[in-house]
């Protein structure tokens, strides 16, 4: 008797929730075009049209080359080109503004599919760069977590959010020079004692890369782990 009230009570959610979309479908993050059934996050079109960067196939790309001579990364990517004025920008500041964790997510998925015939399927574990405890209270979830959750499902690998901690709280990356990027996330990063990622391939997840400045710091702490390799994927690129 139990179940079967747990089974209308179900039933019921699942009508309630067709009755809302039918009404008030939800919209691509992209061009706000209402989304059909099959769609997720973004229509399409929009997914077809996406500006990806394909730097996953490409040893020398603009990404891996924020950190020659600085760190020591083994492979770098982003998803797509974060352009001022594109539509793709919106999808960022949605996801990281606007209360909408399952962009990151979706978008993690989709990247992952990218990436599981390329080098970086050669990777063991995935980490997010953190949020500071503080800006993950206020924000509620890190959207970097979310993007590498979504990796993790599509290509199958292990997603580690405890080692690596972010122990200092900084302003916003925005408007800062070169310098002042690095300044503002010198030391800002800890290894927890706790771990086992000696001997393995980290890929390290962020939601957009402009200078490098932020992955480097995260890095350069990983790197002292023994026997460790480092690579790096962001959903976005903003060309500096």
């Amino acid at each position: 008797m139990k179940n079967t009230k747990f089974f209308l009570l179900d039933l019921i959610i699942i009508h309630i929730r067709e009755f809302f979309l039918l009404f008030f479908p939800k919209s691509c993050v992209s061009c706000d075009t209402p989304l059909s059934k099959h769609e997720s996050i973004l229509c399409t079109k929009c997914l077809y049209d996406m500006p990806r960067t394909n730097y996953h196939e490409k040893d020398d790309n603009p990404i891996i080359k924020l950190f020659w001579g600085i760190s020591d990364i083994t492979y770098a990517t982003s998803y797509f080109n974060f352009e001022k004025g594109s539509n793709y920008r919106n999808i960022i500041h949605k996801l990281k503004y606007k209360n909408q964790p399952e962009i990151g997510y979706e978008l993690g998925k989709f990247f992952g599919v990218d990436l599981v015939d390329s080098v970086f399927n050669e990777i063991d574990v995935i980490i997010p760069v953190p949020l500071h405890p503080t800006k993950l209270f206020i924000r509620g979830y890190n959207q970097s977590e979310s993007i590498a959750a979504g990796m993790s499902q599509t290509l199958d690998k292990t997603l580690d959010t405890s080692t690596l901690k972010r122990i200092k709280f900084t302003d916003t990356q925005t408007k800062k020079s070169l310098e002042e990027r690095r300044q503002n996330v010198e030391s800002v990063f800890k290894i927890s004692k706790n771990h086992n990622l000696e001997n393995k391939h980290i890929l390290l997840i962020d939601d957009v890369v402009t200078t490098g400045s932020t992955l480097i710091s995260c890095a350069e702490e990983l790197l002292q782990i023994p026997n460790v390799k480092v690579s790096v994927a962001t959903l976005g690129f903003a060309a500096h």
